[in-house]
């Protein structure tokens, strides 16, 4: 940072847009001054966001290659060590889905550890305010928010995922099969007995784990049971990274879990206020194809819904996209609300159809970008992490600040944009499994909610 910005203490790379307007809303609700950038700012950028706790960068990572993923996280190692954090935190899914061609993280791994002094790596597996859970190494999950809890390897929709699909539930061996050797297995019973005793278990772990070498990527899997847990993991994770700087990987309760251990801003008290109505129509692009979307389209009746011709979509048919960005925007003009489906609930591709879900969310991306160019709107919704990632790439915004909780994983959040017509939007992110059923209804008519909000200096 600039001499007038003192370091944030934690820099985060999310994988995926909407994991990382996730941990955008957990640090800002802990009090922390945050401020998520849509690429790695530079010196103009960072003295223009004013001092940090949080700093974040929103990627797209876990639709990456390992040689792409190799290639993109370099300059957030680079932004890591020249500001003088202390934690440097690879957000990955709270599913952990990910695999050795693609999402790895054994790759992120190797290509940020050499940013930190510590010679191990922090794991840390559940996240249990969205049902995530890791017992003795292997991650449960929540089908839907407040739903039946499965091991993640037998998720109704994990296991099927189209691009990563969650066939093993032990988080070692998951990991293993992408690089990660020797991650070893810290249980939730020591976590329950506090900070203590968790980090003596610490220690006694890496007393006996081989000192790694360029090859040999050692970590720590931190076992999560329920949320008290995490502020004991918190605190030894902040007790090791004061020592030495430490690289820490997991979904947003690794924020959640350092919060405790920081000093919250005494200035930004939690305000509890109404999230307003929409000003104006709302456009909801709706790219996941998961259960737990299709139920909260299907309570969404405040909108006219219109289907999207998939398979064409997919293969970047240019008269297709314009088509439908017309047909959006026609509705959106006229006051409608517009709430774009990748595929009617219930519904499979025709039989012999092959989709390529990276296209499809490419291309909604650029459906997106197409009707803000059309028409004018203040509250945008994205459901789906690929369709996040490419739909805000797909923006000329610079960066995104927190606005409130809508519940359930997923977070309002502020676009900072140059252009001014983008400048100010109202925009919420959501993975394909996060949100309440009427999350989109919240959009629309907006909600009470507790939230702490932190201002772009500009």
């Amino acid at each position: 940072m600039t001499p007038a910005n003192p370091a944030p203490a934690v820099v985060y790379y999310g994988d995926d847009f909407t994991g990382a307007t996730d941990t955008l809303g957990t640090a800002a609700r802990a009090g922390l001054r945050t401020l998520l950038f849509l690429k790695t700012p530079d010196a103009a950028r960072l003295a223009q966001a004013g001092p940090l706790d949080v700093l974040g960068i929103a990627g797209a990572a876990r639709a990456m290659t390992p040689e792409a993923v190799q290639a993109e996280l370099p300059p957030v190692a680079a932004l890591f060590r020249s500001l003088g954090a202390r934690v440097l935190h690879y957000k990955t899914c709270s599913t952990f889905d990910s695999a050795p061609h693609i999402g790895s993280i054994g790759a992120a791994v190797r290509a940020l550890r050499g940013a930190v002094e510590q010679p191990w790596t922090a794991i840390v597996g559940g996240q249990p305010n969205i049902g995530r859970h890791c017992l003795f190494g292997n991650l449960f999950a929540a089908a839907g928010a407040g739903g039946e809890v499965f091991r993640i390897d037998r998720h109704p929709t994990m296991s099927h995922h189209p691009v990563t699909p969650m066939h093993e539930a032990d988080l070692r061996l998951h990991l293993a099969r992408q690089g990660l050797a020797d991650v070893c297995s810290i249980p939730f019973t020591a976590a329950a007995q506090g900070p203590e005793a968790l980090g003596e278990a610490l220690q006694r772990t890496l007393l006996r784990r081989p000192v790694p070498d360029a090859n040999h990527a050692e970590a720590v899997l931190f076992d999560v049971a329920d949320a008290p847990q995490l502020a004991a993991i918190g605190h030894v994770l902040w007790a090791q990274a004061r020592r030495a700087t430490l690289l820490a990987v997991g979904p947003s309760s690794v924020v959640d879990a350092l919060a405790t251990a920081l000093d919250a801003r005494s200035d930004a008290p939690a305000d509890r206020r109404r999230v307003a109505p929409a000003r104006g129509p709302v456009l909801v692009l709706a790219g996941s194809l998961s259960p737990v979307t299709a139920r909260q389209v299907a309570a969404a009746r405040s909108f006219d819904t219109v289907w999207l011709d998939t398979p064409t979509l997919a293969q970047r048919d240019a008269a297709t996209l314009e088509r439908h960005a017309r047909d959006i925007a026609q509705g959106l003009a006229q006051g409608r609300n517009v709430l774009a489906c990748t595929q009617p609930s219930g519904q499979t591709p025709t039989e012999g159809t092959v989709i390529d879900a990276q296209a499809l969310s490419r291309a909604g991306g650029d459906l997106l970008a197409k009707v803000l160019a059309l028409v004018p709107l203040r509250r945008v919704g994205i459901a789906g992490g690929d369709t996040s990632s490419h739909a805000m790439q797909a923006l000329d915004a610079w960066g995104l600040s927190y606005v409130a909780d809508m519940g359930a994983g997923a977070s309002l959040c502020r676009v900072h944009s140059d252009h001014a017509a983008l400048d100010g939007i109202e925009i919420m992110l959501k993975g394909g499994q996060m949100g309440s059923e009427d999350v989109f209804e919240r959009l629309v008519r907006g909600v009470f909610i507790e939230t702490r909000q932190y201002q772009c200096k500009n």
